[in-house]
This record gives structure tokens, C-alpha cells and sequence, in this order.
């Protein structure tokens, strides 16, 4: 995310040896080891991997409010710098929300206000952006609204943004809602029940922060949800599914031109593409295994990944009916239950699934798999299947309403262009050509009309919009696809292709953000701002 982007190099920066990996860097990365059905790079480890399936599933805590009134529910959290153990025998350093990865899970209720107060005890700025949260403007999390450290900061010298574009947040001189040390996030829920999550969005460094640790969920019920008999309690688990390459100490590696994440963004040319890792977490912990009854489980699956998308399955599969059933997407529950082979998910995207684990003998070991990768990214968790118990939930046929926008009555239709393009000289990614600037509004959608947004793509794009989610109309000169059902705040837009969405704004007014939730395009430039009006 850069307001405007003036040093040399996103694919030079790093000198002769940028320079001569950016011929290649910009390719489709299809052919080459791992990259199969992404746009990435991929980063090794330089230590030996963890064996598989040796460490159990970790749940996030749930975290419990501070205090509640009549209308509100008040957390804190602190951003702090952590040692944990992610690899057996390790510790990796982290930028924690609580100082744990992922960070603790908040669980709120349709229509009850939620205020979580941050505060920021990192050597780093940092933005919360509540992904699928319907939250006013000042709450969003725009890229330059800085929580500053506690602290101090002064980032030094770097490559700097000028360009006419006003000041760079990693120049000292700030143009967004800057603070020091603490922020308040209020957060009035009026949405639908749904699987939300919470991760840093800093402008330029969205990509390294998140890789390092700030990421967590942020549960929303109501009572359509509640009213239904779908598996809860401890049947009902979170999975945070992400990749990460390590150094040999244990340490996150990461490709970033400044590792201190101080003043120069980006990362080294070969990885502009975006960075896949060769070790897949899920909770925070390596390939785990996790004891299941022979039940339904619910499963909300978030990809929290940077660039690398998954094709989960099963194996082996059950001996009879679908191996995960969808009831949810990004924006909540879906009309009706949907049988699903596979899950393919971009980053960012959500699927609430249930598995019936009844369908598998006791002793029988499950592995989930991911069929985009190879080697050891072809192995994602393992479920052992213990003993038969009482199971009293069910999937309804149906399971809630969902008002549908009506294309026809569109007002207007918007295209978005996500490509490769020039930015301030240098090789980059673009929205309709140009590079992101904070202060330029590139749409002022009103508030209560419908508009039908198309996305065009280059290459693999996860397309994400802030404030209220959309509606997938088309895939092409086809309708929607098989992963697009219900609302949704991110579509998996693939090579060449383009998707027209139907959005409807309401409520609050202000600068919001559609992007590229492949991170590393998104922190170099490939984001635009838009109003509501």
C-alpha cells in the first residue's frame, strides 16, 4: 500500500540482483515447484521442517471482555512482541496481538456495540483492520490512521513517497488519524452472523506484519444462527490456515527490503509476486492433528495466508455423502447448505463447513490436504477419530434468508483493473492503471444504491472490499461459480478473468478501500480508495 511511490524499485531496489530476478518475477508463477494456481513465489526454510501431525491443534483463547454495560462490550488487547513456540524445540519471535499467534478470538453479538481498545507496545506502527466488519470510516482501519508505538517512533531515513502525493506515513510526517499508544475500535455490529477476522494494515508493511504474527478471529452471532442445530460448543472450531518459510533459528523469513520494518517497504524483487511459505500452520502449529468424536464439526476455515490459495480435501473421503457440506461463506450463513468435494480458497476468504466424522470408523486417521501444493504443502492437519458419542445437531435445508440484489436495478456499473503497471516509474501493481493514493477517492458510490462492480484481473487477484459485502452476479459469460454463494467481501478473481459483483453501501459515510488481498501487491500499490456518499 503506497500513498505514492518514488524510490527506485520495486523490482530494483535491492540492486544488480533485483534487477535480475525482475524478468522473471512477472510471469504467471504456474510452472514452476509449488506455485501450481498461484501468483507467488516460493521461500524455503532454511532449517529442517517439522515431522507432520506431532503436535496437536491449538484452539485461540477466547478472550473475555474487560467490562459491559447495557449497550456495550469493552477489550483490551496489547501488541506485543512475543517468543513462542511454533516449531518443536524452537522459539520464533512474533508481533502478537496479547503476544500470541494467532491472537485471541473475540466473540460478539449481532447488534450489541463491541469497543476494543489497542494498545501498541511494538517497535512498529500498526492499523487494525476487523476484515467483513460493517464499521464506520474512523474504525476501519484506513492504512494511514497509525497507532504509533508507546514508545516513541522515529522511523529514520528511507526510501521515501513524495511524488505530490503528501506525506508518507514512514517519513515521520503523517497524513491519516495518527495516535500514540492507544486506539479504540468501535465496532456497532450491525451485520449478520458471521466468521470475521482481525489483522494489521499498516500502509506499506501490511504484508510483513501479518507474515509476523497479527492476525486473529472475531466471532459474530445473532439469533438466526443460534436458532439452528448445527454443531457448537467444542464442535465448533476455528481454523487459521497460513504458510510461513523459517530461518534456522526458528525465526519467521520473510523477504522484506527493511527487516526492521522501519522506513523502506516492500521485498526483494523475486518475491513481488507474492511469498509462499513451505510450512503450513493451521492455529499457529505445524501440520497438526487434532482428536475428533465420531460427529459433525463445524469448521470455519480462514485462509490468513499471504499470497498462496489451497484446494483443501479430505483423505480419505467418507463412505458416503459430501466430504464438507458449506453453510457459510465470508459474509455469514448461506441460504442452504451446500456439498462440496473441495474447498478452494484465496487469501483472506472464509468457509464455514461441517464435516461428519460419523461417516469414518473410530481409529481411522483423516489428513486434510491441500491439492495446490507439493511435498510438504501438499499436507495441511490430520483428524484421529476416536469413539462414537451422542450427536444431536443437524444441517437444515435451510438455513437462512438472504436478501438478493437485483442487477437490474443497478444505477451504474464501475470496472476495476487489476494488473502489473507502471508505478512512479518502476514495475508495480495497479487498479485501473494507477498506483494507490490515500487522499484520491476513485469512486463515490451513495449510500442505498446498487452497483454492479467488475473485476478484471492479470493474474490471480483475491479482490477484497471494505465496509459491505457483495454479491457474485457472474464469472465471465457464466453465473457464479461454485464457491461463490451467499455474501461475500472476497472473490478469487484468476487469470484473465472477470467478475461482476453486485454492492450495496449503507449506513456510514467516508474512505474506504477496495484491494488485492494477496499481500504483497497490496503493499505495493494495488489498492484504491473510494467514498461513500
Amino acid at each position: 500500500m503506497s500513498t505514492a511511490l518514488s524510490r527506485r524499485g520495486f523490482l530494483g531496489l535491492v540492486g544488480a540482483a533485483g534487477a535480475a530476478g525482475a524478468a522473471g518475477s512477472f510471469g504467471l508463477a504456474g510452472c514452476g515447484r509449488d506455485t501450481t494456481g498461484q501468483t507467488a513465489q516460493l521461500l524455503t526454510s532454511l532449517g529442517p521442517t517439522p515431522r507432520p501431525y506431532a503436535v496437536p491443534l491449538p484452539v485461540p483463547a477466547v478472550k473475555k471482555p474487560l467490562r459491559s454495560d447495557a449497550t456495550t462490550d469493552y477489550y483490551e488487547i496489547v501488541q506485543r512482541v512475543a517468543d513462542v513456540e511454533i516449531l518443536p524445540g524452537l522459539r520464533t519471535p512474533i508481533l502478537g496481538y496479547d503476544g500470541t499467534f494467532p491472537g485471541p478470538t473475540l466473540v460478539s453479538r449481532s447488534g450489541r456495540r463491541t469497543v476494543v481498545r489497542h494498545r501498541n507496545t511494538l517497535p512498529v506502527p500498526t492499523v487494525v483492520h476487523l476484515h467483513g466488519g460493517h464499521t464506520p470510516p474512523d474504525h476501519d482501519g484506513y492504512p494511514v490512521d497509525l497507532l504509533l508505538p508507546a514508545g516513541g517512533w522515529n522511523p529514520g531515513t528511507g526510501h521515501g513517497h513524495g511524488a505530490g502525493h503528501g506525506a508518507s506515513p514512514t517519513t515521520g510526517s503523517m497524513a491519516g488519524d495518527v495516535r500514540k499508544g492507544v486506539r479504540d475500535y468501535a465496532y456497532p455490529f450491525h451485520q449478520r452472523a458471521a466468521t470475521l477476522w482481525y489483522h494489521d494494515h499498516r500502509m506499506d508493511f501490511t504484508g510483513a506484519q501479518v507474515y509476523r504474527g497479527l492476525a486473529g478471529f472475531h466471532l459474530v452471532h445473532d439469533d438466526e444462527e443460534e436458532a439452528l442445530p448445527l454443531p457448537s460448543g467444542e464442535r465448533d472450531v476455528p481454523l487459521m490456515i497460513c504458510d510461513r518459510a523459517f530461518e534456522e533459528d526458528g525465526a519467521f523469513r520473510y523477504p522484506a527490503l527493511d527487516r526492521e520494518l522501519r522506513s523502506t517497504p516492500g521485498v526483494t524483487s523475486a518475491y513481488m509476486e507474492g511469498v509462499l511459505g513451505d510450512v503450513i500452520l493451521v492455529n499457529g502449529a505445524p501440520w497438526p492433528v487434532m482428536e475428533v468424536a465420531a460427529a459433525r464439526y463445524r469448521f470455519r476455515i480462514l485462509n490468513a495466508s499471504n499470497a498462496r490459495r489451497y484446494r483443501l480435501a479430505l483423505d480419505p473421503g467418507p463412505r458416503e455423502g459430501a466430504p464438507f457440506v458449506q453453510i457459510g461463506g465470508d459474509g455469514g450463513l448461506l441460504e442452504h447448505p451446500l456439498d462440496q468435494d473441495t474447498i478452494v480458497a484465496a487469501p483472506a476468504e472464509r468457509f464455514d463447513v461441517v464435516v461428519d466424522f460419523s461417516a469414518y470408523r473410530p481409529g481411522t486417521l483423516v489428513t486434510m490436504v491441500n491439492q495446490l501444493g507439493s511435498g510438504p504443502t501438499a499436507r495441511v492437519m490430520r483428524f484421529r477419530v476416536t469413539g462414537r458419542v451422542k450427536d444431536d445437531s443437524a444441517i437444515p435445508a435451510r438455513l437462512a434468508r438472504i436478501e438478493k440484489l437485483d442487477p437490474a436495478k443497478a444505477v451504474r456499473t464501475r470496472e476495476w483493473r487489476f494488473s502489473r503497471g507502471d508505478v512512479h516509474g518502476e514495475k508495480g501493481w495497479t487498479i485501473n492503471g494507477r498506483p494507490f493514493d490515500a487522499r484520491r477517492m476513485d469512486a463515490r458510490p451513495r449510500l442505498g444504491d446498487i452497483e454492479i462492480w467488475r473485476f478484471q484481473a492479470d493474474l490471480h487477484h483475491p479482490v477484497h472490499v471494505h465496509l459491505d459485502p457483495f454479491q457474485v452476479v457472474r464469472r465471465g459469460n457464466r453465473g457464479p461459480g461454485r464457491f461463490d454463494a451467499g455474501w461475500k467481501d472476497t472473490v478469487d478473481l484468476r487469470p484473465t478473468e472477470y467478475v461482476d459483483v453486485a454492492v450495496r453501501f449503507t449506513d456510514y459515510t467516508g474512505p474506504y478501500l477496495l484491494h488485492c488481498h494477496n499481500l504483497e501487491h497490496e503493499d505495493m500499490a494495488m489498492m484504491a480508495a473510494f467514498a461513500t456518499t
